[in-house]
């Protein structure tokens, strides 16, 4: 069964601007579009030195043709860049990082997985929780370590999925690992082999 109340289930607050912050790095995917543009508003509201340290890295949604211009109208940000799909944008993430300087903030909105991966990479950075706000919008479909074989399972909705490495069933708990940025599945018929819980879909 599912475990609530487990203290490494992240909890993620509303993105606010932080003005403490010498230079700002924004993560979107889909909708995370409205967060980031809502810390924007934020930005736009302090001063030009700000709006040109802000730059912003985007993965739209499908279907979603919008120019960047279009998607993040504040004249004078150091950059909008958008990708097509978020491993192109944590692979450019992770250069921004490498020479990123003291005092940058970080904002990541989207669903959980996206989030998750984000951080992994500015864990790699040994950025603190002082330096990293983050807002989950969009699907809740969680990514799923299965503790037997180690594969990751990707886009699970369902309390019970079947595991791409070794086809084992699994639970999906609420127990997640920052490290993995995943959360842990676990042989859900090992009692009563071939006797799975009810299969529903939880993370929708």
């Amino acid at each position: 069964m599912l475990i609530t109340g487990i203290k490494s289930k992240p909890i993620y607050a509303p993105l606010r601007f932080d003005e403490g912050g010498r230079y700002h790095l924004m993560l979107g995917l889909g909708v995370g579009r409205e967060p980031l543009r809502r810390v924007l508003d934020e930005v736009r509201d302090q001063q030009a030195l700000a709006v040109a340290r802000t730059e912003v890295l985007y993965v739209p949604a499908a279907g979603d043709t919008g120019k960047a211009t279009d998607q993040f109208a504040l004249p004078g940000l150091a950059a909008v860049c958008l990708f097509g799909n978020s491993n192109a944008l944590l692979e450019d993430f992770r250069a921004r990082l490498g020479r990123s300087l003291m005092g940058t903030r970080l904002y990541v909105a989207g669903p959980e997985s996206f989030i998750g991966m984000a951080m992994k990479v500015a864990l790699d950075f040994n950025l603190n929780k002082d330096e990293i706000r983050a807002e989950e919008c969009g699907t809740l479909a969680r990514r799923v370590r299965c503790i037997h074989c180690r594969a990751i399972t990707e886009d699970v909705k369902t309390n019970i999925a079947q595991c791409i490495g070794c086809g084992l069933w699994l639970l999906v708990r609420d127990h997640y690992s920052r490290r993995l940025a995943a959360y842990m599945g676990v042989m859900a018929d090992a009692e009563a082999p071939g006797e799975l819980p009810e299969i529903r879909e939880v993370f929708l």
